[in-house]
């Protein structure tokens, strides 16, 4: 009982190495935590990831309210000493403030979760922590259209919220709405071309082509919008220096939207060198070969 008195009343006036004690017992349960959350998976899983960012935005909000309890006295001498400059603290702590305003803001309208996908700004990726003052993603290759991760970890502050819309992404992460464009040389009517190219799309997507169907009805319910629709979409325009160009718009996995996309480009470019040019597609390479190349191309 003794020691137990002479220990608190130790800890009470030493209260820095009372802090130290608190954050090394808290740093060493949250460790524990974590390895047992990680448990023996080479990867996480998005449960474990939730989980993993539960226990550290837990035990850092339970490290400053006992922080806060410890130095309480301090703080409330502090408090009333600090009006005087209180503008200036306001000022000099924006950034921070906006960070902890932005994951509050975060947090009530649920914009995302992690494990989603998300964009912010210029910045494409899957979630895979937030806690107070940053959001941390793993970056994915959207604008180039080929949905792969790219390596690249991303962290920025909360603060972005404010400033930048957040657009979720998390429907891509199965199922896309994948357009490229095709542009020729030669001044031609491609209408022609539509429906066998149509036709050709519809044979490439058969395998998942109810799938994709029931998943846009999904999300169409989920979103409460009318969306375009999974059968896939062609329109012929032109380019600025007026050489013909065809938009095609596919509702496909998006694992396959890259391999989906060269098969398609390929088709068209088949058709288009043996409707339009007159000529099979291996023509145009000839002219570049030498004649032993080509003798060899043609036996």
């Amino acid at each position: 009982m003794e020691q137990l008195e002479f220990l608190v009343s130790f800890f009470t006036e030493h209260k820095f190495l009372l802090t130290l004690v608190v954050i090394a017992v808290f740093m060493l349960i949250r460790r524990l935590l974590i390895k047992v959350i990680w448990g023996d998976s080479n990867f996480l899983s998005e449960e474990q990831r939730k989980w993993i960012s539960r226990t550290k935005n837990g035990s850092f909000t339970m490290l400053l309210l006992v922080t806060f309890l410890v130095w309480r006295s301090e703080i409330n001498e502090f408090a009333l000493s600090l009006t005087a400059i209180a503008v200036a603290v306001v000022v000099a702590s924006k950034e921070i403030i906006l960070c902890f305003t932005g994951s509050i803001q975060r947090a009530s309208s649920r914009s995302f979760q992690i494990g989603e996908w998300i964009e912010v700004g210029s910045l494409c990726g899957e979630v895979i922590e937030h806690n107070l003052m940053a959001t941390k993603i793993q970056e994915i290759d959207l604008h180039h259209g080929t949905y792969n991760y790219t390596g690249k970890t991303v962290t920025f502050p909360n603060s972005l919220f404010f400033t930048t819309p957040v657009k979720n992404l998390n429907f891509m992460k199965r199922y896309v709405y994948h357009e490229f464009h095709i542009t020729v040389k030669e001044t031609a009517n491609l209408y022609p071309l539509v429906p066998s190219l149509l036709a050709k799309i519809d044979d490439h997507s058969e395998d998942f082509y109810e799938v994709a169907t029931r998943y846009n009805h999904v999300i169409e319910r989920h979103a409460g919008v009318d969306l375009p629709g999974a059968d896939p979409h062609i329109n012929v325009t032109s380019t600025e220096m007026g050489d013909p160009q065809v938009h095609v718009r596919i509702f496909c996995p998006t694992e396959r939207a890259t391999e989906l996309e060269q098969l398609i480009r390929e088709d068209f470019m088949t058709m288009y060198c043996e409707r339009v040019l007159k000529q099979p597609p291996v023509t145009i390479a000839e002219d570049l070969l030498s004649d032993s190349d080509s003798n060899a191309l043609h036996c």
